[in-house]
């Protein structure tokens, strides 16, 4: 499978300054494969240890010396190690944590050797650990699921996606192309973005063995609960996690999990939830200034999960024909979509920086919401997402006048098009504003439209 952030990868591997490197995110989203991948491209031996299954090899590693931690594991493992020709890959690295603090004299005493780490659970370690974290010496990688842009290049439809590419710089595309990338789209809402899926659709184009891959990943994100659960029961996790896809596209209700369970107990669940980025939550913000998240409020917050094909094998769409989808999630109250647009949000910052979500909701009582706002720049922009071709921009309209803004984007099923909005809002105000419209598979290339089509930087 092709990955664009292989290109980060190759990169970090010929820096003149490399650091070790810690790749982050969920479970099952291709960290093992991206690096077996790294090794093999660029003929380097792969030296992989899998400290969860084999935690006894943290003994190698036990002083500050990795030029003898080095010999140590050649003489374990009967091999020849050159740091100039082998890449260190330490594999679910959570479950021997001091492992992390080590990573410094890599840095300091031998940087010729890439050394690279990942865990599932990685994030409870960073979160708990009690041990003094080499900072400055490492570097980050956030590892998301495959994108739509990724499912087109690796389903034999890389011409499709430039396409796309430039008709968000040129604002112009035809619809026998937006036609036939809708129905891309949707087999990517059934499917999903985790590779071990996407792949064998891509192979086999069976939805029956799809499910039932969707299913198993289902059963290892709950099979995980018990390692890092605490004093929160599995069952509370279990229906926190399931509750997540039921409500999607709006404020995240503890009492929709589970009425007669205390909130700080749910709280505590769907935190747990985003530490092994099971979901990812969406931030409320004021909007006032920048940065975005100088001004949010705890109380507010959405959620949503880790990857649609799951979303929808939880929803149980998977049991519908691929003609039958588009119809449900153009009538899936903008749930889905919104799913789909804050999951490929998360995909446009670079991997080094960690993927953060933001919304608006009105806080004086009155109805107002606007589903992501962005910064672009020193700008901040809001998002409308809409899951069909129309829809009421009543909130955006009053945001936009009160915020003084220049430009926002939405989001729907037309074709690529900008507007110059001149129009009143619900209690008589002027406002004027740029609307660059995009559909929904294209939030990729966000970036290219707003730099192509307004005068902003």
């Amino acid at each position: 499978m092709k990955r664009f952030v292989s290109k980060f990868l190759d990169d970090w591997l010929v820096a003149l300054k490399r650091k070790p490197l810690i790749l982050r995110g969920a479970r099952q989203v291709g960290k093992t494969w991206l690096v077996r991948d790294l090794a093999k491209r660029h003929s380097l031996e792969l030296i992989e240890l899998n400290l969860e299954r084999f935690p006894e090899y943290a003994e190698h590693f036990r002083k500050n010396d990795p030029c003898r931690a080095i010999s140590d594991l050649e003489a374990d493992l009967g091999v020849t190690i050159d740091p100039k020709k082998t890449l260190l890959f330490l594999d679910e690295i959570q479950a021997t944590p001091q492992l992390l603090a080590f990573l410094r004299w890599f840095y300091e005493e031998m940087p010729e050797l890439p050394v690279i780490t990942a865990g599932s659970l990685l994030e409870f370690t960073l979160r708990d650990h009690n041990f003094c974290m080499p900072v400055g010496r490492t570097s980050y990688c956030h590892v998301e699921p495959i994108s739509f842009y990724e499912f087109l290049e690796n389903s034999g439809n890389g011409k499709l996606r430039l396409a796309l590419e430039y008709a968000a710089e040129s604002g112009e595309l035809n619809l026998r192309l937006h036609n036939k990338t809708l129905a891309l789209f949707s087999e990517y809402c059934l499917i999903g973005g985790l590779p071990e899926v996407l792949e064998e659709y891509i192979l086999s184009n069976d939805i029956a063995a799809c499910l039932q891959h969707q299913r198993n990943l289902i059963a290892a994100y709950r099979d995980d609960f018990n390692k890092y659960r605490g004093n929160i029961s599995a069952d509370l996790l279990r229906r926190a996690m399931d509750s997540v896809p039921r409500q999607l596209g709006g404020r995240f209700m503890y009492s929709r999990v589970e009425t007669d369970i205390k909130h700080e107990n749910i709280k505590a669940a769907t935190t747990l939830l985003e530490l092994a980025r099971v979901c990812h939550s969406i931030e409320h913000t004021a909007s006032n200034g920048l940065p975005l998240g100088a001004e949010t409020s705890q109380q507010l917050f959405k959620l949503i999960s880790v990857d649609i094909g799951l979303v929808s094998a939880q929803l149980g769409l998977s049991v519908l024909t691929l003609s039958d989808l588009p119809k449900v999630i153009w009538t899936n109250k903008g749930g889905l979509a919104e799913q789909f647009v804050g999951q490929h949000l998360r995909c446009i910052p670079p991997p080094f920086e960690e993927p953060r979500l933001f919304y608006w909701q009105r806080t004086n009582g009155r109805q107002g919401e606007i589903d992501y706002i962005i910064q672009h720049g020193r700008h901040i922009i809001p998002i409308e997402v809409k899951a069909g071709t129309a829809g009421s921009m009543k909130s955006l309209h009053a945001f936009m006048q009160s915020k003084n803004l220049e430009l926002a984007v939405r989001f729907d099923t037309n074709p690529p098009s900008t507007q110059n909005m001149k129009v009143k809002t619900t209690t008589g105000e002027a406002v004027e504003y740029q609307l660059i419209s995009l559909p929904l598979y294209m939030v990729e290339s966000l970036s290219k439209a707003i730099k192509s089509n307004t005068s902003l930087v």
